[in-house]
């Protein structure tokens, strides 16, 4: 199999952390950059995240690349700077961990993240995937330094938004999107090439048990140790938080938001069963600003369509999981799910 070309543009907190290890442990995949940007944490946290998960996966024997890291947007395209979330710490990864990455100033790029976007992008036309797991701003950027580019790509994948108005930090917007809804609504409506969207409901009607979390995290190698340590005083992870309804809607277990869209992107034979049709970002109201709709009577006269999934085969999903932390695969929980 040809190696596939991932360009990462991440907001990095916990499930990003995750959702990278996924990628790197896929032996068909390169990556070629990350490209940072705020979201879960402010960008230079962001930074300092993706640095950390590579010094983890390079003590893992699946991890070899030397993978550049862009500074990117510090904040959304319109208004003042969106106040970083906390659901995973203030610093994105949980708040546990003590001098992430010494002297991190020197081992990001100087190279703007949407510079060296554009740039990787050029130089390998129609070959690279762009996985993009935080605010779309970088993205939205790139199109309208190069209203080309979406062209050059060969595929985009997005973890963001939402297919039925449910929202997790608003009454109807994903926090992707909501963070920068005028991003979203750019990149959606100027983005041609093919476009795959793991959205927040996906994630939350395909759980995971809350065993599998503890199998995941109790493996005897430096990325469980690594994974197990970021949520062990994470509020979304405790023992108080698991049996709870997710968002008032969606029943209990463990979701890792980011790893749904790169395992579609690792492997498409992860995800069961999608829809496709237009798609569009609300940016009027109070309340549904944000919030992605899905045409499916074509009152949006739009030519583009994506590819929204709607249910994943959930022991793939978990397959993945297990091999992203140096675990073989045919565990005994890895297909055990929640109902």
């Amino acid at each position: 199999m040809s190696q596939k070309l991932l360009v990462i543009d991440t907001d990095c907190g916990i499930d990003d952390a995750q959702a990278i290890l996924v990628a790197l442990a896929a032996t068909h995949v390169r990556v070629l950059a990350a490209t940072c940007v705020f979201g879960n944490a402010s960008v230079d946290d962001v930074c300092q995240n993706v640095l950390k998960v590579f010094e983890v996966a390079q003590r893992e024997q699946f991890f070899t690349q030397e993978i550049p890291v862009f500074r990117g947007s510090a904040g959304p395209l319109l208004g003042t700077t969106a106040s970083a979330h906390d659901h995973f710490g203030t610093d994105g990864l949980g708040d546990v961990l003590e001098n992430r990455a010494p002297r991190w100033e020197e081992k990001i790029q100087k190279e703007h993240a949407v510079n060296a976007m554009l740039r990787l992008v050029a130089e390998n036309p129609k070959q690279v995937t762009l996985v993009a797991l935080g605010p779309l701003t970088n993205l939205a950027l790139a199109v309208k330094m190069d209203p080309s580019f979406p062209g050059k790509l060969k595929e985009l994948y997005i973890m963001g938004g939402n297919m039925e108005g449910k929202g997790n930090v608003s009454l109807c917007a994903e926090f992707n999107f909501a963070m920068d809804p005028e991003a979203a609504y750019l990149v959606l409506e100027e983005y041609l090439c093919p476009t795959y969207l793991a959205t927040y409901e996906y994630a939350c009607k395909n759980v995971l048990s809350w065993e599998f979390f503890e199998e995941l995290t109790s493996q005897d190698t430096a990325a469980s140790r690594f994974m197990k340590t970021i949520t062990s005083r994470c509020w979304a992870f405790s023992p108080e938080i698991r049996n709870k309804q997710r968002g008032g809607y969606f029943e209990p277990g463990f979701v890792s938001y980011d790893s749904y869209a790169v395992a579609a992107c690792v492997d498409a034979d992860v995800v069961a069963e999608s829809v496709r049709c237009p798609v569009r970002v609300e940016l009027q109201g109070t309340v549904c600003r944000g919030m992605m709709v899905l045409d499916r009577v074509g009152r949006l006269n739009k030519q583009h369509s994506v590819t929204v999934f709607t249910k994943c085969h959930k022991d793939k999903l978990a397959q993945m999981l297990l091999k992203s932390v140096g675990h073989p695969s045919g565990s005994p929980h890895a297909g055990k799910e929640t109902p």
